[in-house]
């Protein structure tokens, strides 16, 4: 399996400060099986700052793997209740980021899906606040049964 998918991200943070932030982003990507595990990846654009990166996100029992490669280079892993810490290395130079997620839902299968993360961020051990991440993944020209509309790619 080996698709070209319409891949929709929302995403919210919530700073300690209470701002809120908004980014919501629709693009082409690949949708495929390897083993066990579904991957999805894309390449990020000028609305997310991070233009020539690729993000793969790998959905395996639960677990939310996003390896970012380009002009950011990390790797977050999403598991329900547990804390982990990766390195996010940028242009402008490399920091500690700790991922807690609070709730990991994934409702996937061979057509696409949805995977849902909500999760606190920490940057060098002090707290940022708290996102939510959104993916729905649907293969290129098929019926969106959400939003009434067929899903094109291209122009």
């Amino acid at each position: 399996m080996n698709k070209n998918v319409i891949i929709s991200v929302k995403g919210t943070q919530t700073a300690d400060s209470k701002e809120v932030n908004k980014l919501e982003l629709v693009t082409e990507g690949k949708y495929y099986k390897k083993g066990e595990a579904y991957y999805v990846t894309y390449k990020e654009s000028e609305v997310t700052g991070m233009e020539g990166t690729t993000t793969t996100l790998k959905l395996l029992n639960g677990i939310v793997t996003l390896t970012r490669f380009g002009s950011v280079n990390t790797q977050f892993i999403f598991e329900s209740g547990k804390k982990h810490v990766s390195y996010y290395d940028t242009t402008y130079g490399a920091f500690t980021v700790g991922i807690l997620a609070n709730e990991v839902n994934i409702d996937i299968n061979e057509r696409g899906g949805e995977v849902r993360v909500d999760y606190e961020l920490e940057v060098d051990n002090n707290k940022t606040g708290e996102n939510d991440f959104y993916m729905l993944i649907r293969e290129a020209g098929q019926l969106d049964v959400k939003h009434d509309r067929k899903l094109e790619t291209g122009n």
